[in-house]
């Protein structure tokens, strides 16, 4: 305790103050730009005839290419094709057969950052087969007035169901015309494949979809079509009778009418 040392302005034994050491103010070091007279800059100056076109120079971008040729794209005449892995418009894909690769897991949804799809899922049964295995994408929605067209939903997909095709034309007048149901989404039937519902391939499970072993339907396939949907388009006896394909979604197919007038009314007449 006697060796403990005295803190200031504490009153010693004695009775009498100590006399305390003058207190030196600490330097402080400025963390402003020093005064315009201290400054030094290293660019060199122009000086002479260079000092005098200065300003000219500043603009040699912009002279250089006033007087050549326009290269911009007339849109819509003229639409130039985008890069194969540009992220436009979403697409649910199909198997060789018909059935559908979404399996309702919703993985999309939680991967979204904008929150921009809605999936709810249902069990298939031997009557309504939407896709191979025991679930299926029953309800599918995707708000492009949120979408970002990120493309991490595609990543977290894990059957390759959801991609993104290079469509880019989605504008439309109305908001409730940019949300997109399962219908405007669904891939387009291919030569050979069956619309769903129907059965998979007989002696199969759902990992053989999944490996890529089924590719196309069978006779079995056609016969359970044609038992229970006998005027369905994608039949090979209706498509050689020149039947009708299945029509769009009514999104999709409106979008479509939107595109194709407004491409039309931006054509010139040359």
């Amino acid at each position: 305790m006697a060796d403990e040392p005295q803190r200031r302005g504490q009153v010693p034994p004695g009775g009498e103050v100590a006399p305390q050491p003058p207190v030196t103010p600490v330097a402080t070091t400025s963390t402003e730009v020093g005064a315009p007279h201290q400054f030094r800059s290293r660019m060199p100056r122009p000086t002479g005839l260079g000092e005098l076109l200065a300003p000219a120079a500043g603009f040699g971008v912009t002279l250089a290419n006033f007087f050549s040729k326009t290269v911009t794209e007339e849109y819509p005449t003229e639409k130039v094709p985008t890069k194969p892995r540009f992220h436009g418009r979403h697409q649910l894909n199909r198997y060789a057969d018909g059935l559908e690769k979404c399996i309702g897991c919703e993985l999309c949804a939680w991967a979204c950052p904008a929150d921009a799809i809605y999936v709810e899922a249902d069990d298939n049964t031997a009557d309504e087969q939407y896709s191979p295995g025991e679930r299926y994408g029953r309800v599918y929605q995707i708000n492009y007035l949120r979408c970002i067209l990120c493309g991490l939903c595609i990543e977290a997909c894990p059957t390759r169901a959801l991609t993104m095709t290079n469509d880019f034309e989605l504008a439309g007048p109305t908001r409730a015309g940019l949300i997109w149901e399962k219908q405007d989404l669904l891939a387009p039937l291919r030569d050979g494949m069956l619309s769903t519902p129907h059965p998979m391939v007989e002696g199969t499970t759902d990992t053989d979809y999944y490996r890529g072993a089924v590719t196309g339907t069978t006779p079995a396939q056609q016969e359970w079509v044609a038992e229970h949907r006998p005027d369905d388009p994608s039949l090979p006896a209706n498509v050689a009778r020149g039947v009708a394909p299945a029509p769009r979604g009514a999104t999709a197919q409106a979008q479509a009418d939107i595109t194709a007038g407004a491409t039309k009314q931006g054509r010139r007449v040359l």
